[in-house]
């Protein structure tokens, strides 16, 4: 049976997104295994394809960090200047435990608390699909102003947007074709790279893309 929740903000810091944090809290070697049962690749042979030319030492942050994963697979990469914003008090304190040497506070995504340009590469992770379509073009804007260079993305893909029930309840997932958006919302972008991924053993497609700013100022790379 569907169930309505709150706004998808209120749903994420009360207990569902609680309950949604303690499933994902999952070691690294077990995040990367549970890719490659779905895509037939580990989350770090993906981020390869896309990022291996960059400066390790680019300042990155990740927008919807949640327990820290996504930046500790960076940081075995070698990246050294992470940060992580998150929504959720209860992420935010588990992701401290849990690593080391990554800079995290809670915040939200259509307010981040940084000056224009502060970070080399903005990224998110299974988070757009998350938020409203009515919501998402601020969170694109925050997105594209905090980033000096690089918007990179890893997000549910359909052709055109697509509301999906997420365990029982609506008005909690859209997917779309994140990239795309991103590019008709900004001029100043390019698409420098974008792989789309189909799950082994479902008719689903996740898309990991790349974006650079066209008037970026010459640097790290």
């Amino acid at each position: 049976m569907k169930q309505t929740v709150p706004a998808p903000a209120d749903a994420w810091r009360g207990e569902f997104g609680k309950a949604y944090t303690d499933r994902n809290a999952w070691p690294l070697a077990e995040m990367e295994e549970r890719y490659r049962q779905t895509y037939g690749l580990s989350r770090t042979e993906m981020n390869r394809r896309q990022l291996d030319v960059l400066d390790r030492n680019l300042r990155i942050l990740e927008v919807g960090a949640n327990v820290g994963n996504q930046l500790l697979c960076l940081q075995q990469m070698g990246f050294t200047s992470l940060y992580g914003i998150e929504l959720q008090d209860y992420a935010v304190e588990l992701a401290k435990q849990r690593t080391r040497h990554l800079n995290l506070l809670t915040g939200v995504a259509h307010d981040l608390p940084f000056k224009d340009g502060y970070f080399d590469l903005v990224f998110t992770s299974g988070v757009l699909i998350h938020i409203a379509p009515a919501d998402i073009p601020a969170v694109l804007r925050e997105i594209h102003r905090c980033s000096r260079r690089y918007i990179w993305g890893f997000e549910y893909f359909a052709e055109r947007y697509t509301e999906v029930n997420y365990r029982g309840h609506d008005g909690l997932l859209w997917k779309t074709d994140f990239a795309r958006l991103y590019l008709d919302t900004f001029a100043d972008l390019r698409l420098l790279r974008e792989d789309r991924y189909r799950y082994l053993n479902q008719d689903l497609t996740d898309t990991m893309f790349l974006l650079e700013r066209i008037d970026a100022p010459a640097g790290r790379e």
